[in-house]
C-alpha cells in the first residue's frame, strides 16, 4: 500500500476539482502535469502506481487524511469521477449502499417501489440493517415512493437517496 508522502512525491492533488496530476513520470507514456488515471467501466477513476491500480476517490481521502477509509467512501453526488474532497465522505457498507441510485431494472422507476402485478398496486419497502422493511400497498407508485422517502430520511438520515 502507498503511504500519503510516497503519494505526495508522485502526485499532486486539488481538493476543490478532484483532479490528480503527475508531479513524476512512472512511464513513457505519463508526462509531469498530465491527468492522471483512467476511467473504468463503473465510471470510476482508476490510478496505476508502481503496478497497482488505486481508486482516485480513495487516493483522495489518503492525500488529505493521511489514512485509507477503514470501509467506503461515498461520492454525495453519485457522479463516481467527482472526487473533490467536498463530494466524499466514509461510509459503511449499508450507508454507501443507501446512497445508491435507482436501479436501471426497477420496473416502476422509483426507489424503494415495486409492482403487484397481481394485484395491481404498488409495494414499498426499504432495507435496513440487513432487513427489508415492508412498507404497505399503494395504488400509486408516487404515493408507494412517497412512503419510502419518508422512511429513508428517518433511518439513512444523510445517506438518504431517493432516486
Amino acid at each position: 500500500m502507498i503511504t500519503q508522502s510516497e503519494l505526495k512525491e508522485l502526485l499532486n492533488y486539488n481538493p476543490d476539482t478532484g483532479e490528480f496530476t503527475w508531479l513524476k513520470t512512472n512511464s513513457i507514456r505519463v508526462k509531469i502535469g498530465d491527468i492522471a488515471g483512467t476511467i473504468d467501466t463503473n465510471k470510476y477513476r482508476r490510478i496505476k502506481i508502481n503496478g497497482k491500480r488505486y481508486m482516485a476517490h480513495r487516493l483522495a481521502w489518503l492525500y488529505m487524511t493521511g489514512n485509507f477509509p477503514e470501509n467506503y467512501i461515498d461520492h454525495i453526488n453519485h457522479n463516481p469521477d467527482d472526487n473533490a474532497i467536498s463530494n466524499l465522505r466514509e461510509a459503511t457498507p449499508s450507508q454507501n449502499n443507501s446512497n445508491a441510485k435507482v436501479k436501471k431494472n426497477n420496473a416502476s422507476g422509483y426507489k424503494g417501489v415495486e409492482i403487484d402485478k397481481k394485484n395491481k398496486n404498488y409495494r414499498a419497502n426499504i432495507w435496513h440493517n440487513n432487513k427489508n422493511i415492508y412498507l404497505g400497498k399503494f395504488d400509486t407508485a408516487e404515493l408507494a415512493h412517497k412512503a419510502y422517502c419518508i422512511k429513508a430520511k428517518e433511518l439513512k438520515g444523510q445517506f438518504a437517496c431517493f432516486g
